[in-house]
């Protein structure tokens, strides 16, 4: 009898368990794969809330810094079709209008530097195209090498932000230059009217969810983001995949549950909630733009 009563309790007691736990809700992240560096050759001639803390940390003493540049791609393009950070063609659309760089390694930060901006100007000392005005550009690239690792920090701007340095006519002798020596320093990233943005990767299914998150104000480099599922109540750190990419599987044999909220925590650690922005109905390919950007 004793016995009986032993495991009616236990029985008991898992039943309870599995009621109060939200394991419907959890999550295993499994390792990411490892993508291989991008190979480009330098030229060489919904509503929300908001915890806002102080961005600091992303801009350090916010003075200018010595290192290189050069660029690649067409003279006049935007470098390539988006790179080691995924933004593929909006690279040469607004808002980032072909303004936008490959970093070395010292910036791209394994993908994490993906969407920083940054002031970047030349000296007519050391060369006579230079118009020693800044011109604003955007990671959006990797440059893992050659060129890109002889200064701490290298810059493999596209054709256009390159050439937007130069005095008025001289672009392309400033970009038959060669390696550039540049000053830069962080800047915050202005959209203005642009809202953010989640593209669903074609690879998503019911089970597995990677998003590609742009045009982020401020900071415009995520350091975390974390998912909600409809009904859940419970947080879920999504794992950078590579890139701007960050992805959610499921380990509990049940398709991942629509809408979905994610929280954006800045380089700087600002975070930005944006609720249900991903709609029960998604659709891989579907890009869903948000009401909201960091203020």
């Amino acid at each position: 009898m004793a016995k009986c009563c032993t495991l009616a309790l236990l029985g008991s007691l898992v039943v309870l368990s599995l009621l109060v736990s939200p394991i419907a809700c959890s999550r295993k992240l499994t390792k990411p794969k490892t993508r291989s560096a991008v190979s480009h050759k330098p030229s060489v001639k919904a509503h929300s809330s908001y915890n806002g803390t102080s961005p600091s940390a992303a801009y350090g003493s916010g003075g200018w810094l010595a290192g290189g540049a050069t660029y690649y791609g067409a003279p006049n393009g935007d470098g390539s079709d988006g790179g080691a950070c995924g933004y593929q063609s909006a690279v040469g659309s607004r808002p980032f209008s072909s303004m936008i760089s490959a970093a070395g390694p010292s910036l791209y930060k394994e993908g994490k530097g993906c969407g920083a901006c940054y002031e970047v100007k030349c000296d007519s000392a050391s060369n006579s195209a230079c118009s020693g005005q800044p011109a604003t550009v955007v990671i959006t690239d990797s440059c893992p090498g050659g060129a890109c690792l002889v200064e701490a920090a290298h810059f493999d701007m596209s054709g256009t932000s390159m050439g937007a340095m130069a005095k008025p006519g001289m672009a392309d002798k400033l970009r038959a230059g060669g390696i550039l020596k540049i000053q830069y320093k962080r800047v915050p990233c202005k959209y203005p009217g642009v809202s953010i943005a989640f593209r669903v990767d074609q690879g998503s299914n019911p089970f597995y969810l990677e998003v590609l998150i742009e045009f982020e104000d401020d900071d415009g480099d995520l350091s975390a983001v974390d998912l909600m599922e409809a009904n859940c109540g419970t947080w879920s750190p999504m794992a950078q995949n590579w890139g701007a990419l960050y992805r959610l599987n499921s380990n509990t044999g049940k398709p991942l549950r629509g809408p979905f909220s994610l929280r954006l925590t800045s380089d700087s650690g600002r975070k930005l909630v944006v609720n249900n922005v991903i709609p029960a109905s998604w659709a891989p390919g579907a890009t869903y733009r948000s009401l909201v950007n960091f203020p």
